[in-house]
């Protein structure tokens, strides 16, 4: 599997469960979130604004999709949610490795690249340098519906500070190209 077919795989609806730990505080949380991933044709607007800012052209993209995302994490106060969208843009340098282009990054809200390396079982390893952090994380599929995340993040030096493992089960397929007409709702299990 290569990345544009990884990213064609996560199309659809997920529901998300996820257990961090805080090491500094030695405490853990658990969260769970709805995630829409569709995918995007590479004369969509949105790829070509991301394509854009990091200064590449559409053409040099593999795969493109849109990811939006509702959760609800334990320590939230009551309301709190985490919610947000980007697009993300698969820019190849060779037949297992990249950039992944985002309009915005999940550990800080503003633009990021990170590197993607596909692996021989087929999982995709992503490790994205923000301005204050470092992310570092592996996503494979334990079946068509089933995605496993494991992620861990790391502040200035010195190292992690948070450690994530997430079970990812797809609720709807979403076709290629087709948005979805309504944001996700939070959906509890």
């Amino acid at each position: 599997m290569d990345a544009k077919d990884f990213f064609a795989q996560s199309s659809g609806q997920w529901h998300s469960q996820r257990v961090t730990h805080h090491l500094a505080f030695r405490q853990t949380e658990m969260g769970r979130s709805l995630i829409s991933v569709t995918s995007l044709p590479l004369d969509d607007p949105g790829v070509g604004n991301v394509c854009a800012l990091y200064q590449y052209s559409p053409e040099q993209a593999s795969g493109a999709s849109r990811v939006e995302w509702q959760g609800v994490m334990g320590w939230d106060k009551e309301g709190e949610q985490q919610n947000g969208s980007t697009v993300m843009v698969l820019i190849p340098t060779d037949e297992r490795s990249g950039q992944l282009l985002r309009e915005v990054g999940y550990a800080e809200k503003s633009p990021v690249a990170g590197q993607y390396q596909m692996d021989e079982t087929g999982a995709m390893t992503l490790t994205t340098e923000y301005e204050s952090l470092r992310s570092h994380e592996r996503l494979w599929f334990e079946g068509e519906s089933i995605r496993l995340r494991t992620s861990t993040l790391g502040y200035g030096f010195g190292g992690m500070s948070m450690a994530t493992f997430a079970v990812e089960t797809r609720t709807e397929l979403v076709p290629p190209g087709v948005a979805k007409t309504a944001p996700p709702t939070i959906l509890g299990w």
